[in-house]
């Protein structure tokens, strides 16, 4: 039986868990939900969501969402598929699961002013230097996320901390859909290049690719 992944295109938090998914290997079924359709506040999804968002899975007749939760339900429930989501010892484990925490309430908020330029102030209504103090935060917060790495990867080997992380650096690169002459390039660390160059190579990867990301 495979499990049933409700997502948006384009939401961060979905992203993260379809890789959660392909990392452990699980068979699983799509269904994309559109968000400008009221997809996610339709009763037969309130049903499975109160909180009508995404991620959401379905495993049977076991119903979760929240990503963090969901991660560490596929790595509890699937101990023997794919590779560890939350891999090495006690500590090890413990370091993964605060890095999530820090992508949750450190990263994602650093990249808020970023995004908001971009996708939602009108071209009108921007003042440059509201962009210049968004990227200068988060530029201090990809340097502090970068000291974090161990070898290739935040937790020494690949784990769900590197596929937290991804979305928000690849949404700094979707700004340039809007900021054409945005350097995301230069938001990132040597180490951070070739960090997004070794997740962006997995093998699976493109699979995960926000569908509507590809058509523009």
């Amino acid at each position: 039986m495979s499990i049933t992944f409700y997502y948006g295109s384009g939401s961060p938090f979905a992203w993260r868990v379809q890789l959660a998914l392909e990392h452990k290997a699980l068979p699983y079924e799509r269904k994309v939900l559109s968000f400008a359709a009221g997809d996610t506040r339709k009763p037969e999804f309130v049903a499975l969501n109160p909180r009508h968002e995404v991620p959401t899975i379905v495993d049977g007749d076991f119903v979760l969402y929240e990503s963090n939760a969901i991660a560490e339900y596929l790595e509890e429930a699937y101990p023997g598929r794919g590779a560890p989501l939350f891999p090495g010892d006690v500590r090890a484990r413990a370091t993964v699961r605060r890095l999530m925490r820090e992508v949750d309430n450190h990263t994602m908020k650093a990249t808020e002013g970023v995004t908001d330029y971009a996708f939602y102030t009108k071209p009108e209504e921007r003042v440059p230097q509201k962009l210049v103090d968004a990227r200068k935060t988060v530029t201090e917060e990809f340097t502090q996320m970068a000291r974090y790495m161990k070898g290739d990867y935040f937790g020494g080997t690949l784990s769900a901390a590197d596929y937290w992380f991804y979305p928000s650096v690849a949404f700094m690169y979707r700004c340039r859909a809007k900021l054409p002459d945005f350097d995301a390039d230069g938001l990132l660390t040597p180490a951070l290049m070739r960090w997004k160059a070794r997740i962006e190579s997995l093998p699976y990867f493109d699979k995960t690719i926000p569908p509507h990301w590809k058509q523009s």
